[in-house]
């Protein structure tokens, strides 16, 4: 087989980038290891930037978005019992975010690729990517007991973080950053109505929370949790009781509760690695980065990395320029490292350390007590959280 862009995983940014390279008339085949009910059964992230949003619509699958996806114009903190809003609308111009499940933006960029008929392989087995270093790559893999090789222009590595793309560079030409948090998240799906109509962050004595929606029906809540702990030691009724604690009174009389149709612990962590080109090999998304889900950046990032990438390819195709995959990997970089920061941040003023000891409690609620009481402070955490624009100090 012979394409021009070779992608590496069906997961949300290899899908988009699939579907704006349709777009632009630029021919690509997409290559998962799981099947389509694997992928779709991944619960994720469900806040979208209006970068996230509007790159939806340039890919013709914002529709579905915009009829059931929840505006949300600000969220609130709470600690030492009280909540407070962070007015992201006010405190930025007029910005919003989009709660939007991971899972239906998903599903949506599959029915699209589907609907034009463009080729994806799914259960692809073996897939091994070669000759990355030269101007003629090529990826191999298995399927139904037969060996098949792509000969492609570019391979995209949109193949998450234990994803054979990264592993395949050499280990002299790259650099990884990583840092492991010492916790979890247990995090519970349920057909319940949510506690607010907006997200709810918790820093509480007990752990941190978070309150969130995928739609005014279903609910996404989570605890933090030490990294030992195992989803069989949570029952329902004990995770409810939990987060019953960690909640002011207000929510916490409000909160309904039902079973699970989905329960899972994830760790934390933040990691990036350098760079995100190894010739005609480019890495995006989880491939290249990961971030702790406190600031919601996960897909956010992963879409703009697909933003960058797809530019890049139509100035090759279209201008004959180089330029925009000389300088992928740098233009990515400046907005991931400035996503780990806020991310690591808000992480740090939100959760328990208790190895770090009772001085750290006490300079989280100095820092939270200080941002709660300046406009500038709240405006930071509302500048970062909406997202910065893509050619924001380029």
């Amino acid at each position: 087989m012979r394409t021009q862009v070779a992608i590496i995983g069906a997961g949300p940014s290899g899908l988009l980038l699939g579907q704006l390279l349709h777009k632009a008339g630029i021919d690509a085949i997409i290559l998962e290891r799981q099947s389509p009910e694997y992928v779709l059964g991944r619960i994720r992230a469900g806040v979208l930037e209006q970068v996230t949003a509007d790159l939806l619509d340039e890919a013709g699958v914002g529709q579905r978005m915009h009829t059931e996806g929840l505006v949300h114009g600000g969220f609130d903190m709470l600690f030492g019992g009280v909540r407070h809003r962070i007015d992201l609308e006010k405190l930025t111009g007029g910005k919003k975010v989009m709660v939007y499940g991971q899972t239906e933006v998903t599903r949506d960029l599959m029915d699209a690729r589907t609907a034009a008929g463009l080729p994806s392989v799914y259960e692809a087995g073996n897939v091994q990517v070669h000759d990355f270093d030269t101007k003629s790559p090529r990826v191999t893999y298995e399927k139904d007991g037969q060996s098949h090789t792509i000969d492609c222009d570019f391979i995209a590595g949109c193949d998450g973080f234990h994803g054979v793309c990264r592993a395949s560079a050499p280990r002299s030409a790259i650099k990884e950053f990583e840092k492991v948090y010492p916790f979890g998240w247990l995090g519970v799906l349920s057909d319940t109505p949510p506690v607010h109509h907006e997200l709810i962050y918790v820093n509480h004595p007990r752990g941190f929370a978070l309150c969130s929606q995928r739609s005014e029906t279903r609910s996404r809540y989570y605890l933090q949790v030490p990294l030992t702990d195992k989803i069989e030691q949570w029952s329902d009724d004990a995770f409810w009781q939990e987060l019953k604690l960690r909640l002011d009174p207000q929510a916490a009389e409000q909160l309904v509760t039902g079973p699970s149709i989905e329960k899972s612990i994830a760790p934390l962590r933040s990691f990036v690695t350098e760079p995100l080109r190894f010739g005609r090999m480019f890495l995006a998304g989880d491939a290249g980065h990961i971030v702790p889900p406190t600031g919601a950046k996960g897909l956010n990032l992963a879409a703009t990395d697909v933003k960058y990438l797809m530019d890049a390819f139509v100035a090759f195709y279209q201008d004959k320029s180089e330029a925009g995959i000389d300088a992928y990997s740098e233009r990515c970089l400046k907005r991931i490292w400035r996503a780990e920061r806020f991310s690591w941040w808000f992480t740090s003023i939100m959760h328990n350390f208790p190895e770090e000891g009772t001085i750290n409690t006490k300079l989280q609620e100095a820092e939270l007590d200080y941002l709660m009481h300046s406009e500038a402070g709240q405006r930071t955490i509302a500048e970062n959280y909406v997202g910065l624009p893509l050619d924001f100090a380029e």
